[in-house]
């Protein structure tokens, strides 16, 4: 441990620049308050200078003309150099983010190496179809990359957010402009120093570090972007998805917030529940979209399966998030602690009452203790609203008829989990749910081949396995008359 952490550049054309405007911002290591480092701050002009060399790559560079096997090929080197410096990235992670280092070295590391590794494979088997028509005619699709793609990408995941983004992005052929969160650029970057090395031309990954509502929105906003891509919040996703309309029309696809129940049954395993519950809500200190935030257990355990909780998460190891023993780490800024705490306050007005945490956890460093709040109703503010932070609020049921229209009962459509033995009741209860993952009897887990997306305002489109693929390719049919 202890890697030097450098000013961050902008990225355009296989090139580290500054900003036009000569701007820089800091960035803030969470776990301390203090200025870790600083980075260029781009604005229009730098995503027109960024945008123009991905055109410019896309139509006539090197990438165009590289075979789609070659193009596996970098893929998977930039899993090697990703696994070859892993402990340096997952520190890197750690500093920008807040996150526990064993969470960056255990999780985000090889979920990253993962996804570069899946669409290293998938390179080349992206293909077209023929089609049986009517008539001496031959009829074929081809499937071509979208183009010019923007990709906008949240501060929770940072790494883990770019590799899904450009695993699928640039095994189809297209070329990106991405715009890391202005909290923590810090891993994009590196990971764009890797994929230079494995051999990616220029212009083809293009990275401008900045804020959203310069940086982001001139790129939702470019006429020649093709498509965006977008992961964060509903309430910007929205404006993306105006701008993008405004403009050129281009293609969206947004992965946004959620509001997931995790359905605790009285015949479920409660010790496997209640650890689940814990992973489902304090991984990553809770700013996870598809978090288990809203605790349905049904009543007759209730009061048992809370009071486990309760134990479990007083004993979570909150501090040093470069500590290996250490179990949640810092939020990720100064705004977002104070917003988690505002909810709690808000809660505890509304009629929940705080069985556990609720309150910073250290003196210093945006740190909240792991936080339960219990006789919440799913019309209270706390069980409506994304907090994006360590706090479940407990909802008691009984009745399952009730229970999946609460479940269902919200804005958002991302996730869910379901602890139960009956597994017919487990398969009914994943049908009813609305949402685009389900999980039974676990919680967070992830695979690079398995979709993930939500339904109603979490968003649209899938990242992940092959139907990610869906997002960056356009399907071209072709006619040929055999007379």
């Amino acid at each position: 441990m202890g890697i030097q952490v450098k000013p961050g550049k902008i990225l355009i054309n296989n090139e580290w620049t500054e900003s036009l405007s000569g701007k820089r911002f800091d960035v803030i290591n969470p776990a301390t308050e203090e200025k870790l480092t600083d980075c260029a701050e781009g604005d229009k002009k730098d995503i027109e200078r960024a945008v123009l060399a991905a055109r410019r790559a896309f139509e006539s560079g090197a990438w165009k003309k590289m075979s789609a096997r070659e193009r596996g090929r970098i893929l998977n080197r930039a899993a090697q150099l990703l696994e070859k410096h892993r402990h340096e990235i997952a520190e890197l992670e750690t500093l920008n983010n807040g996150k526990p280092i064993s969470e960056t070295l255990h999780v985000d590391l090889p979920l990253a190496i993962e996804t570069f590794e899946y669409y290293s494979g998938l390179a080349d088997k992206i293909h077209g179809e023929t089609i049986p028509v009517n008539g001496p005619f031959l009829n074929y699709t081809l499937r071509e990359p979208a183009g010019v793609v923007g990709q906008i990408i949240p501060w929770n995941f940072p790494l883990l957010m770019a590799a899904w983004k450009l695993g699928p992005a640039l095994a189809t052929g297209c070329t990106v402009v991405l715009k890391p969160a202005e909290q923590t650029p810090l891993s994009a970057l590196r990971l764009g120093e890797l994929l230079i090395e494995a051999g990616l031309p220029a212009g083809v990954l293009n990275i401008v570090t900045g804020f959203g509502p310069t940086a982001g929105a001139a790129l939702a906003q470019h006429m020649d972007v093709d498509k965006v891509a977008f992961t964060g919040s509903t309430g910007v996703g929205k404006m993306v998805m105006k701008m993008a309309s405004e403009t050129n029309l281009k293609r969206v696809s947004l992965e946004l917030g959620g509001k997931a129940p995790n359905i605790i049954f009285a015949d479920s395993d409660l010790d496997a529940a209640v650890n689940g519950a814990l992973r489902g809500i304090f991984f990553n200190q809770g700013e996870v979209c598809c978090a288990g935030s809203r605790l349905f257990v049904e009543k007759s355990v209730h009061d048992e399966f809370l009071s486990k909780l309760k134990t479990k998460a007083e004993k979570l190891v909150v501090g040093n998030p470069l500590d290996p023993k250490t179990q949640m780490g810092a939020q990720v800024s100064e705004e977002q602690f104070k917003k988690i705490l505002s909810y709690v306050e808000q809660g505890k007005k509304e009629g929940a009452k705080v069985i556990t945490g609720g309150t910073p956890a250290q003196n210093k460093g945006y740190f909240i203790k792991p936080t339960v709040l219990e006789g919440v109703t799913n019309q209270m503010t706390v069980a409506r609203e994304e907090i994006f932070g360590p706090v479940v609020c407990a909802l008691s049921f009984t009745n399952t008829e009730d229970l999946i229209h609460q479940a269902n009962d919200t804005i958002y459509g991302l996730s869910a989990g379901i602890w139960t033995r009956d597994i017919g009741k487990a398969h009914r209860f994943a049908k009813e749910v609305k949402a685009g993952t389900v999980w039974i009897n676990c919680y967070n887990q992830f695979d690079a081949a398995s979709p993930f997306g939500g339904f109603k305002q979490s968003g649209f489109g899938r990242e992940l396995g092959e139907h990610a693929l869906e997002l960056y390719t356009q399907v071209k049919s072709v006619w040929v008359s055999l007379d």
